[in-house]
């Protein structure tokens, strides 16, 4: 038993299987855009594994269960471990219709050739109706010219083909031409919205959901919207990564930083609006840490606040 156990704490040694699901775990809560921070369902609360061995049951890469976690394909739980994946979730997952083709399909993400392709239509209207954000980019990566790569789902492609078929043939609408021409480019921020919205998704804190919409403004943004040192202090040290990056990406951190950080006017006081009101309720339910003021509450002592942060984001991201 000793032997198995410690296996199980070091996931690397083997993959997953059926067996580890009879093992309890550390105690969580769930966490993703099905049941955002609510108790965990059965297995939640008990036996769980870690996101390699998770992946390993799903037959997927880690890029593509990163991208299943960031969608909500595959739920989370936060245990004293850290997220973690509960078996009943694997269960779940693997027993839904069609497993695991139509997950892979769901997850399928394409460059800008590919999407055209598979629009029917050429590589210049698709980048025309990418920047007019037409669709949003689920993720993106930086190649060896430091150029910005933007990668689509197909199955979001799919469906605004399905919704919005006029525009893939004919004259570009007026529109549309003008604002282009104006050099509007709402890629990075249709990203932004989604990648902030998935983040939200994973925590009730008040204090971590505020961190969330402060990641994306700059450091000269965020000292104007929050002016209490201390407070910006504890934000920075609560703000989670929007991307995965490399010790060694020194070459491409600059380009990295300006997809993460807001640079539209509009854009910026959308998300100075959620992070005021996101702060009122952070403040109500604790205040920042200051020196001599004590340890912070252990995480399952803090008070969750509801309502305004997540409702006045879901109508501020509504609005280009």
């Amino acid at each position: 038993m000793a032997v198995r156990v410690d296996q199980e704490s070091r996931e690397s040694q083997g993959p997953w299987s059926p067996e580890w699901l009879g093992e309890p775990s550390v105690p969580g809560r769930a966490s993703g855009p099905g049941d955002p921070g609510g108790p965990a369902g059965p297995g939640g609360s008990g036996e769980s594994v870690g996101f390699g061995a998770a992946a390993r049951a799903l037959g997927l890469n880690t890029r593509e269960f990163e991208l299943a976690v960031q969608l909500g394909e595959v739920r989370t739980v936060t245990t004293g471990l850290g997220r973690r994946v509960a078996c009943e979730e694997l269960r779940r997952v693997t027993a839904a219709e069609g497993f695991p083709e139509a997950l892979i399909a769901r997850l399928r993400v394409v460059g800008t050739a590919e999407s055209a392709e598979l629009l029917g239509i050429t590589q210049g209207r698709l980048t025309r109706l990418a920047r007019g954000g037409f669709f949003a980019p689920a993720r993106f990566y930086v190649n060896r010219y430091r150029a910005v790569v933007w990668l689509y789902l197909a199955s979001e492609l799919t469906e605004f083909a399905v919704r919005q078929p006029e525009l893939l043939s004919g004259r570009t609408p007026p529109g549309l031409s003008a604002a282009l021409a104006a050099g509007e480019d709402w890629r990075a921020a249709k990203w932004r919205s989604r990648r902030i919205g998935q983040l939200l998704a994973q925590t009730e804190d008040p204090w971590e959901r505020a961190a969330v919409l402060a990641s994306v403004l700059g450091s000269v943004e965020l000292a104007s919207a929050v002016a209490d040192p201390y407070e910006r202090a504890h934000l920075r040290e609560l703000r989670p990564a929007l991307v995965r990056t490399r010790p060694d990406a020194g070459a491409v951190r600059d380009v990295i930083d300006k997809v993460v950080t807001a640079d539209d006017p509009r854009e910026i006081r959308r998300y100075r609006a959620a992070l005021a009101s996101s702060l009122d309720d952070a403040r109500r339910a604790r205040s920042a840490p200051r020196p001599g003021a004590g340890p912070e509450p252990a995480l399952g002592d803090r008070i969750p606040v509801p309502g305004r942060p997540r409702s006045l984001w879901q109508k501020l991201i509504g609005r280009r």
